[in-house]
């Protein structure tokens, strides 16, 4: 399954340790990396960013890790995520999960792909390490590595 998470990335849509000075400019980052990688359109950026103002940080699924994300639409290309890790964390206003310092942005053409997205990344997320192995990157594979160990 970790093969299955690892075709999701591409190069360009790995982007480590960017600068954001904001959680708009970080998941700005994350969908740049999305459209960068013909996932979707930037379109798409915009409805994450419009998920997080609506609905609050909730996007903050662990301590220091958001998963950007908004509902499958015509903005989807194809199933995909992006990473973004950050030189300087940010604030989500998420209380003990914050600062982020890793964000994946996830985009799928349906339900069914957004949930087995979920999973994929919930099988790593569990590893007690993984967000700090991520902030070590210093490479697409490198990072392709990690996702299969």
């Amino acid at each position: 399954m970790s093969d299955r998470l690892a075709a999701a990335f591409s190069p360009t849509s790995v982007l480590l340790q960017r600068s954001a000075s904001s959680w708009r400019e970080a998941i700005g980052l994350a969908g740049a990396g999305l459209v960068a990688a013909g996932v979707t359109t930037p379109g798409y950026t915009e409805a994450m960013i419009a998920v997080v103002e609506a609905n609050g940080p909730y996007i903050v699924i662990a301590p220091g890790f958001a998963l950007a994300h908004a509902r499958p639409s015509a903005e989807v290309l194809r199933w995909g995520m992006s990473l973004v890790t950050l030189a300087e964390p940010v604030q989500f206003g998420a209380g003990a999960n914050d600062p982020v310092k890793v964000v994946v942005g996830l985009a799928a053409t349906d339900k069914q792909q957004h949930i087995e997205a979920l999973q994929l990344l919930a099988e790593k997320l569990i590893e007690p390490e993984f967000v700090n192995s991520l902030l070590k990157l210093s490479s697409f594979e490198r990072f392709v590595e990690l996702l299969s160990s």
